[in-house]
């Protein structure tokens, strides 16, 4: 039998409470969930040796955080502030190793089109400022600073003179509002594009589903079966998506899509349906709204301005597909490609909601200064 401890622990209802709270948390670290039991154990008047036994650790281990509890209750549970590591590099190295980042090789005379650590490190250490420093080091500097200069990012500025004037419009329409007025009931907002080139990819070996501690896998390599396009129409406010599948883009098949959502109600009565697409050659400019309302009385094509497809709802149906249903996919032809892009209609469907839609012109206008701003800079560097 154990010597008893002489750190008695007596638990009040409120530290009961946050220390049940800790071991049922599945969020919590595995440490302090541990130190959570083993305060919980000795506070039913169980020994150092029982609470070892029970939780496969130390004894020391269970004398610690018993006595650390007792003196300084839960928050001594914490862990301890650590000095840590004395720094190696000069605040002159950080400085020199953050300043290298920040440029473009070029810059150097690099003929890379960025910046790893072990080019960072290459570069302090013949540039003489430090004798030696190891690429992981040079990550470790970055990592306090927010810089990772192997990563990047596209971006591109708007180039249409009238960007906010047409991306403002159908910010408008999200929020049931065109020319100044209120949608009336039984006028919709129908989101409208294609996904282009959507490939079957079938796979040399099948696939295997996720298992304990491995994830799924998926064979690297594959034979090309054919390729088709998804042409979608996503109602914004019922969230209600139409769609189908082509074998090519264009205006024939974008009317197609027009066809099969007008031949519906509550469009086909609709006062208007304003359909919002982007400058694809399937439905360009003035002659795609003149040939639409020809055919459609009721049908309004709104087009975005040149790069906008972000404020696309349509866009964000495609993410969804692509990361849920195409990514990987492992299909072995066309036929059953189609089929599962209209079960996921049919899995979208089922509940239908609006997205989230959060971007307004407000919003718009002070993103559009924060470019003008950055253009300006750019100007001035240059």
């Amino acid at each position: 039998m154990g010597r008893q401890s002489p750190f008695v622990v007596s638990l009040r209802q409120a530290d009961r409470r946050e220390l049940e709270r800790l071991v049922r948390c599945h969020s919590a670290e595995h440490r302090v969930v541990g130190r959570a039991q083993i305060v919980l154990l000795a506070s039913a008047s169980e020994e150092n040796t029982t609470i070892a036994s029970w939780l496969d650790i130390a004894v020391n281990t269970v004398s610690k955080w018993r006595k650390r509890f007792v003196l300084e209750g839960i928050a001594g549970l914490a862990d301890r502030k650590r000095s840590g590591r004395p720094k190696t590099f000069t605040s002159s190295v950080v400085a020199e190793v953050t300043a290298t980042a920040c440029e473009l090789p070029a810059t150097r005379n690099l003929p890379f089109s960025r910046f790893s650590s072990a080019d960072i490190a290459k570069e302090v250490v013949s540039s003489g400022v430090v004798d030696a420093i190891s690429p992981a080091s040079v990550r470790r500097i970055l990592k306090d600073a927010v810089i990772r200069p192997w990563r990047y990012r596209s971006w591109i500025f708007p180039r249409d003179p009238d960007f906010a004037e047409k991306a403002g419009v159908v910010l408008d329409l999200y929020e049931r509002i065109f020319g100044g007025r209120e949608l009336e009931d039984d006028e919709f907002v129908v989101s409208t594009d294609e996904k282009t080139s959507i490939q079957v990819r079938c796979r040399c070996h099948p696939s295997l589903a996720p298992g304990r501690a491995r994830l799924l896998r998926v064979e690297h390599e594959y034979e090309r079966k054919g390729a088709l396009n998804y042409l979608a129409a996503l109602d914004v406010h019922a969230g209600r998506l139409l769609g189908r599948c082509e074998d090519k883009t264009g205006t024939a098949a974008f009317e197609r899509l027009v066809a099969d959502l007008m031949a519906l109600e509550p469009y086909a009565s609709a006062r208007r349906v304003y359909l919002v697409c982007d400058n694809g050659s399937s439905h360009l400019g003035r002659a795609s709204i003149d040939r639409t309302a020809k055919k459609w009385p009721n049908v309004l094509l709104v087009h975005l301005p040149v790069h906008a497809s972000w404020l696309n709802q349509i866009e964000i149906v495609f993410s969804i597909l692509q990361r849920k249903v195409l990514s990987p996919n492992d299909l072995t032809n066309l036929l059953q490609l189609a089929d599962r892009i209209v079960a996921f209609e049919r899995h979208f469907n089922a509940e239908p909601r609006s997205f989230d839609w959060r971007f307004t012109r407000a919003d718009l206008e002070v993103f559009l200064k924060r470019l003008a701003a950055h253009e300006d800079l750019q100007s001035a560097v240059a």
